[in-house]
């Protein structure tokens, strides 16, 4: 799925995350992630993050994440969001929604 503009999702309420995606100089993944459990939690929400953009195809993206206590499932919706209006609903007819 190709990164289209920059778009957000969430919000910076406790138990929510802000994820901000924009496309990529180039043909890599850049994920900065800022949180209020980073030291006891930030493998786990990167491996959430790069699973979900793994699962939609997404292989250029530039994604700042900053995380307020979300649990997995709020994370991984408001980086598909982010996401999908990133990419402009392109490709979205192509998801595998009963894996998401």
């Amino acid at each position: 799925m190709e990164i289209l503009q920059r778009s957000y999702a969430g919000t910076l309420e406790s138990s929510d995350v802000l994820v901000e995606v924009s496309p990529a100089s180039s043909c890599s993944i850049d994920v900065e992630i800022i949180s209020s459990v980073e030291k006891q939690f930030e493998p786990a929400i990167r491996n959430v993050i790069m699973s979900t953009l793994e699962e939609m195809g997404v292989s250029a993206v530039r994604l700042s994440v900053n995380d307020k206590g979300a649990l997995d499932c709020v994370i991984r919706a408001r980086v598909q969001a982010a996401i999908m209006r990133a990419a402009k609903g392109n490709h979205c007819h192509q998801l595998v929604w009963g894996a998401i």
